[in-house]
């Protein structure tokens, strides 16, 4: 049986930066600078304010654009949080769930990223399931350990229909804005681990057309080494998205 041919997907989360001026300006630097790159998906994901903008500036192009988090009722009584059904009026076709800094800032739990996931595909948007280890984590050796618990306790929960929709992003805390890079055999060795657990919960059909997304300081200097590892499926960028000329130098060199 045949390998099946996982095409690449280029994201950016912009966090909190930008407003809406400068996501306009962005993408009118951007988009051209793209608009000949079909051999992979690119996605961004402004801040809730700047969706709308960035949807129309985006629209007819080849970027799509995603939330960077959602909840994971229709609507109700929570203050300050974003429905699905609301990031898909706006625009959206992905969704960034469970990222670090959500889990470290703001109490997201493998729990809660499960019922943001289901909930999030119940409106038709493609979530970007983070998962990944702090520095005390990777140096007493419990890498895979906090890996495993993290897909089970969130992904873990979904149907193999559901799963076969979402796409998941490691994420080594430990190299997200600290300039501290995992090498490409670092990744790929937990990419492997990610798939095989996928493998075990699903079946091997889903393991080996899931997309995993490498997020941790990816930058223009370093994608190019890390895209080589087969295992790898794409990036989840940071800092290096909020830069046009950065973002289509990565988004070209993983092509």
């Amino acid at each position: 049986m045949s390998q099946p041919i996982r095409r690449r997907v280029i994201a950016g989360n912009w966090k909190m930066f930008k407003t809406i001026a400068e996501t306009r300006a962005f993408l009118a630097a951007f988009l051209p600078l793209v608009a000949e790159d079909r051999n992979c998906d690119i996605v961004i994901a402004p801040p809730f304010t700047a969706i709308s903008a960035a949807v129309q500036a985006a629209a007819r192009s080849n970027v799509a654009i995603a939330g960077q988090d959602v909840y994971w009722e229709k609507e109700g009584a929570f203050t300050g949080e974003v429905s699905p059904n609301m990031l898909v009026e706006a625009g959206c076709r992905y969704v960034i769930i469970g990222h670090s800094e959500r889990r470290q800032f703001f109490g997201d739990t493998d729990e809660t990223v499960a019922k943001k996931t289901k909930a999030a595909l119940a409106a038709g948007l493609t979530p970007i399931v983070c998962v990944g280890e702090m520095l005390a984590d990777r140096e007493a050796g419990r890498t895979e350990n906090i890996c495993r618990t993290q897909f089970h306790g969130s992904v873990g929960a979904l149907t193999p229909e559901e799963f076969s929709r979402i796409l998941i992003a490691y994420e080594p805390v430990w190299a997200i804005g600290t300039g501290r890079t995992a090498t490409p055999d670092m990744a790929a060795a937990v990419h492997r681990f990610i798939r095989q657990c996928a493998e075990k919960q699903f079946s091997a059909a889903h393991a080996s057309k899931l997309r995993i997304l490498y997020g941790g300081s990816v930058k223009p200097d370093n994608i190019q080494g890390l895209m080589a590892q087969e295992e790898l499926d794409g990036a989840l960028v940071g800092g290096a998205s909020l830069d046009a000329k950065s973002f289509a130098s990565i988004v070209k060199e993983a092509g």
